[in-house]
């Protein structure tokens, strides 16, 4: 009984939170998801020659589309973040982060690259639960009409964002003897499968919030290093990306698992 009443009070709190930032959490939840694509939007503006001059010389493409590839990035991330952030064409600035992320993963070889691949593929997680909020505000409207139930495609996006999301966590363990390494992996994988399964869905993804915030604050200060060490912006990227991570598993807390979860089918136990 002490275990179940710890769980519940827990889950009290949780409950508690959202109740009380239920006004403002998608928001912010949005603001974190697209901050990797703005950020990178922004890079895109002043590395302008860097990245021309990379594009150009890995694929021998030309001045001409090396630069109609930068441009491209740049437009596209940062107004696919102004549509986001303004609640406008939210499906439309969606399908066009997936295709600049899409285009970044073989323009820049995360194909061959795990590490990256599974984090491009965690982001993508993001933008589908960005995609389902959105699907569930344009369906608001039709107030009364039943619902298609767990057979819905907003349902199938919310799985497949918690499933992706898995993929950035996979990326973050640490494989080191010490015990706190060991600790944090053992904690993290519980909680992640969690995520992923549904179940205890949304006391789970703010425990993830909360100790991913402290880690990523921790790790990737990108602010303590020089701007003009390489590390600077290997820790912006890093931090950036995280908190991408975050603003899905802020939307996971606000909206829910979805319908293909364990916690919907207990309901119906």
């Amino acid at each position: 009984m002490g275990q179940n009443d710890l769980m519940s009070n827990a889950e009290d709190v949780a409950d508690q939170f959202l109740r009380v930032t239920k006004q403002y959490l998608p928001h912010v939840a949005r603001l974190c998801l697209i901050s990797t694509f703005l950020e990178d939007g922004i890079r895109m503006w002043f590395q302008w020659n860097e990245q021309r001059d990379y594009i150009e010389a890995t694929w021998s493409c030309g001045y001409f589309l090396a630069a109609c590839f930068v441009l491209l990035n740049l437009l596209g991330q940062l107004g696919g973040c102004v549509l986001i952030l303004s609640r406008n064409f939210v499906q439309y600035a969606c399908f066009a982060l997936f295709g600049i992320l899409s285009l970044q993963t073989i323009a820049y070889s995360i194909l061959w690259d795990l590490k990256f691949l599974m984090r491009n593929l965690a982001l993508g997680g993001g933008l589908l639960l960005l995609l389902a909020e959105s699907r569930g505000e344009g369906k608001s409207m039709f107030a009364g009409v039943p619902s298609m139930g767990e057979h819905s495609p907003k349902q199938y996006m919310q799985l497949g964002g918690r499933v992706l999301l898995v993929l950035m966590f996979m990326t973050l363990l640490h494989f080191d003897p010490s015990f706190i390494s060991i600790l944090q992996n053992l904690v993290g994988t519980a909680l992640i499968v969690l995520v992923a399964i549904g179940y205890k869905t949304k006391l789970a993804a703010l425990t993830l919030v909360l100790w991913l915030f402290a880690v990523n604050v921790y790790f990737n200060a990108f602010w303590m290093v020089p701007t003009y060490k390489p590390m600077h912006d290997f820790l912006k990227y890093d931090f950036f990306q995280t908190m991408s991570v975050i603003g899905g598993l802020l939307l996971i807390v606000a909206l829910g698992p979805g319908g293909v979860s364990m916690d919907e089918k207990k309901k119906l136990w």
